[in-house]
Formats: structure tokens, C-alpha cells, sequence
């Protein structure tokens, strides 16, 4: 008789409390390896899938080996979130996960949620779909030549996940981050603001402001956003339509 090997997902990091990756205070899972290389990323060292950066130790965790951390930190948690580098990079780990926290009488009552870049296919959204209750999605810019400068990749994906979210009703956040002088152009805004509500113009946004703190480096240095200049960003938008909208 053969056993069957355990699923296991290459993991950077866990935390067991945080009130920044989704509803609630979650657990949250740092995925390793990305499809993305944004200028901004704050967390580089998630980014190569196979060969981390020297002095960074990623590692491969089992179902039940993230389980038992997940149990000891549950009474004090939402749910869980899935973050990365790109979650969905490794979509067969984050089917078996979810459906494992699920199927648990303990943690069942947990949500499960993916921050995500959106650069999956439509075909990783279904395959997860039965098992997450949610997806956050940064929409970088929607400006294909601007995304492109700024992630090293096309947006087509991201805006498409979506829209393909938004059907399956499982589109909890788009979040914009806004660079100065990169991606804030008062007619680009108003551009994104009305292809947003093209899709559904009650959406939820999160406006986050560029902090160079912790960001990696740049040459020039990337210019953090005013807090007036994201408020009135934040006022632009409500100008297109009736958004929930959270600035951060």
C-alpha cells in the first residue's frame, strides 16, 4: 500500500495576529514566490519561487503542520489569509488548506481570504471558489504601459480576476496603492475610478499611500503621497461613484 505524500506549500513566514490583511484580526500565511518584481514591493526576499535570497529561509510546510499553528492561535482570529509574495502561485496548496481549515470542527468558523496581485487565470478562481470566502486585489494601475513599469508584468489578468470575482461574488477589496508622480495622474484616477464602477460601483477600495519604510530600494527614491494628496484622490473617487472607501 502507498501513502499518499502530504500537500505542502513553500512558506515564507506566518503571523499568527494582524489586523491589516483582512477582515478582523487573521492569521496570515506569507507564500513564497511571486510573478510579480513591483518597485514598491516591501517584502522582496518572497519573491524568487526556487532560490530565496541569501540569509532568508523559506520552507515547506505540510496541511497539518500549518493546522496545528493555525489551532493555537484561533481563538484569538477571524480567519485566515493568504498573502505573499503570490498566493496563487501555488493554488493546489491553497485548495487544500482552505478545504482542511473547513472541514475542521474547530476552525471551521474562520474565513478564509487571498491577498493577491490578481495575475491568476480564471480557471485558479474556480478551482478555489468552493473554499474562500473572499479575495483582496491590488490593482497596481490601469494604465497597461504604467503597470508594466511598475510590476515588470501586464495587467490583463489582474483586471480581469476582477471582474471574475466580482461574478462570483467573492471580491471583498480592490486596493490601490498610489505612488507619487508614478500613478496618482488626476485623469488616470478618474479612468480607474470609472472602470471600477463599471464593475460595481458600490465596490469596496482601500487607497494605501507608498511608504518608503521598509520598501526595497530605488534609484531615484520612490515619493511617498501626501495624506491630503490621498484624501482628495479619496474624493475623486466618491465623485464617479457611491465607493466604500478606506484610506491608509
Amino acid at each position: 500500500m502507498t501513502l499518499a505524500r502530504p500537500v505542502t506549500g513553500f512558506v515564507a513566514d506566518t503571523i499568527s495576529f494582524s489586523n491589516v490583511d483582512g477582515p478582523g484580526n487573521r492569521f496570515v500565511v506569507f507564500m513564497q514566490g511571486c510573478n510579480f518584481d513591483c518597485v514598491a514591493c516591501h517584502n522582496p526576499q518572497t519573491i524568487p519561487g526556487h532560490q530565496p535570497l541569501e540569509g532568508f529561509d523559506p520552507h515547506h510546510l505540510s496541511v497539518d503542520e500549518l493546522l496545528d499553528r493555525i489551532r493555537r492561535a484561533a481563538p484569538f482570529v477571524r480567519g485566515i489569509t493568504a498573502s505573499g509574495g503570490e498566493a496563487t502561485q501555488q493554488p493546489g496548496f491553497l485548495r487544500a488548506l482552505f478545504s482542511a481549515v473547513k472541514a475542521d470542527p474547530g476552525l471551521g468558523r474562520l474565513t478564509c481570504f487571498v491577498d493577491s496581485n490578481g495575475a491568476a487565470t480564471a480557471e485558479v478562481w474556480d478551482d478555489l471558489a468552493p473554499v474562500m470566502d473572499g479575495a483582496m486585489i491590488d490593482l497596481k494601475c490601469l494604465d497597461p504601459a504604467v503597470h508594466l513599469e511598475m510590476t515588470g508584468a501586464p495587467n490583463d489578468q489582474v483586471l480581469a480576476s476582477i471582474e471574475h470575482l466580482q461574478q462570483l461574488g467573492l471580491l471583498y477589496e480592490v486596493r490601490l496603492l498610489i505612488l507619487a508622480g508614478v500613478n496618482d495622474d488626476i485623469e488616470l484616477l478618474r479612468r480607474t475610478a470609472q472602470w471600477l464602477a463599471g464593475v460595481d460601483p458600490q465596490m469596496r477600495i482601500k487607497l494605501i499611500g507608498f511608504r518608503a519604510h521598509g520598501a526595497r530600494p530605488h534609484d531615484p527614491p520612490l515619493v511617498e503621497p501626501t495624506h491630503e494628496a490621498l484624501l482628495e484622490i479619496a474624493d475623486l473617487l466618491r465623485r464617479v461613484a457611491d465607493f466604500d472607501i478606506c484610506v491608509v
